[in-house]
């Protein structure tokens, strides 16, 4: 085992001593208690990448995060559907190494990534296999935000008026609520992410607005209900299960419907919102948007 620090070694100390006047069964459930707990402070207290700049350790920690994290963050760790791409030199929370450790290893609240301990990420990992996994982001984070070189006013402009994108997405509380809330997807997306997203929307469905927490959170799949009097709804699918389903309608009413009481339901894994092709939505015009939602996400 290894040396235990000053601080540590007082307090085993006068644990010990406590630990000699209790009877056998409470002193071994107390010393166990204390392996335990002195194991967990060690691992906290690791503030400093053992292997940082390690070319090899960086390939092994590649191997853990496709096996254990490319599935929310995608391959080459650029930004899937739940989780944002981790190239990036500025992250939401945090940059050092220190607490992408902590991120990893205890998850994120409010967020939907899990901690890495019991199995929460992929086959569970150990302190070494996450330290593993900061050193390989360290090795491909991009030594400059991937800011687009468009004009950021033109495309606030282009969102709230030209294309009518705020019709659907909400920015700072202000906007439609069909469409997931773009606040932060400039801080949390690649460009090339953002850019496919626009032009060919189906091809990955964005997390679901209600279920953040979810294990596998519901996508923004399309859905069309004709209820028993034969009225026509479309929108999104928000939560469903066996027996209900609940929607926001193109017009951002809430509705939940019982199944067995529809005339008929269909989900489909299509985006309602439209392809923005080349003729619909220029270059230059996208670079403009693009840049101002990584303006809004860096603040």
């Amino acid at each position: 085992m290894p040396a235990l620090s000053n601080s540590e070694g007082t307090a085993a100390s006068f644990f010990a001593v406590v630990a000699n006047g209790l009877r056998r069964p409470m002193r071994v459930t107390l010393l166990l208690t204390l392996m335990f707990a002195f194991a967990a402070v060690r691992a906290f207290a690791q503030g400093k990448n053992p292997y940082a700049g390690d070319a090899k350790i960086a390939k092994l920690g590649e191997y853990q995060f496709r096996l254990n994290c490319a599935f929310c963050h995608g391959l080459g760790a650029r930004g899937g559907g739940r989780g944002p791409d981790l190239t990036r030199a500025q992250k939401r929370h945090g940059n050092s190494d220190a607490e992408m450790f902590h991120n990893i290893h205890d998850g994120i609240s409010g967020t939907a990534m899990p901690a890495a301990t019991n199995g929460g990420i992929g086959v569970g990992m150990s302190d070494e296999e996450i330290w593993q996994v900061v050193t390989y982001l360290r090795s491909v984070q991009a030594k400059a935000p991937a800011q687009p070189a468009g004009n950021p006013e033109h495309g606030k402009e282009l969102f709230n008026g030209g294309f009518g994108c705020s019709t659907c997405h909400m920015i700072e509380g202000k906007g439609g609520r069909l469409g997931p809330d773009l606040t932060t997807v400039g801080a949390s997306r690649s460009t090339e992410y953002l850019v496919e997203s626009v032009r060919n929307p189906s091809r990955q469905l964005a997390q679901g607005i209600l279920e953040a927490m979810k294990e596998f959170p519901q996508e923004y799949e399309s859905v069309l209900v004709v209820t028993a009097d034969g009225t026509k709804l479309s929108g999104v699918v928000l939560n469903q299960d066996q027996f209900t389903l609940q929607m926001l309608d193109t017009r951002e009413q809430l509705h939940l419907f019982e199944k067995d009481k529809l005339r008929s339901f269909e989900t489909r894994r299509e985006s309602v919102m439209p392809v923005y092709d080349q003729k619909a939505l220029g270059d230059k015009d996208l670079q403009d948007l693009l840049a101002y939602l990584f303006e809004v996400g860096g603040k």
